[in-house]
């Protein structure tokens, strides 16, 4: 598969989207013609950010850092449903950590089996990102802490409302 007219998805909760999560989306449309961030809908987690302020976060951070021929959605439902309805045929998944490896593994397997037509590529994290998660960056928010090495400045002042954090200066 030449990777030079192909739409890759990067599927993720994104609660809130991180440097991290923006390098691996930045790569990727290095490589692909086209690339959809793929904000997911989960009733069963509770969120910070709604599937909507996820969805206008990742447009503001993308503006913010000039990716164009990026775009957003959100979905409920299985990844691999979304990728046919919107001929997508690549997903891209980031890797921090052996951990990671392992809990992809079963999933892109799984997916492979009921979509063999779409292919799963795993992106190594740069070292500056190991460690980060959305997890850690809410409680950090939560506790006041500074993110802002850790997010782009549209996911820093959107935390801060969220919190009823005073703007940083």
């Amino acid at each position: 598969m030449s990777f030079a007219s192909v739409h890759a998805v990067h599927p993720g909760s994104f609660d809130p989207p991180t440097l991290g999560h923006l390098d691996l989306v930045r790569r990727a449309a290095m490589m692909f013609a086209k690339v959809t961030v793929l904000v997911a809908r989960n009733a069963r987690k509770t969120a910070l950010f709604t599937p909507q302020e996820r969805v206008a976060l990742w447009q503001d951070v993308l503006r913010h850092d000039g990716l164009e021929r990026v775009s957003v959605e959100s979905w409920e439902g299985l990844t691999i449903d979304w990728c046919r309805q919107n001929d997508a045929r690549v997903m891209i998944r980031g890797l921090r950590h052996g951990g990671d490896f392992e809990s992809e593994l079963p999933i892109a397997l799984m997916n492979r089996r009921l979509a063999p037509e779409i292919e799963t590529v795993y992106l190594p994290t740069r070292e500056m990102h190991l460690g980060l998660t959305s997890t850690l960056v809410r409680e950090i928010a939560r506790l006041g802490g500074p993110v802002e090495s850790f997010v782009s400045p549209p996911v820093v002042a959107a935390l801060h409302r969220k919190f009823h954090l005073p703007e940083a200066g």
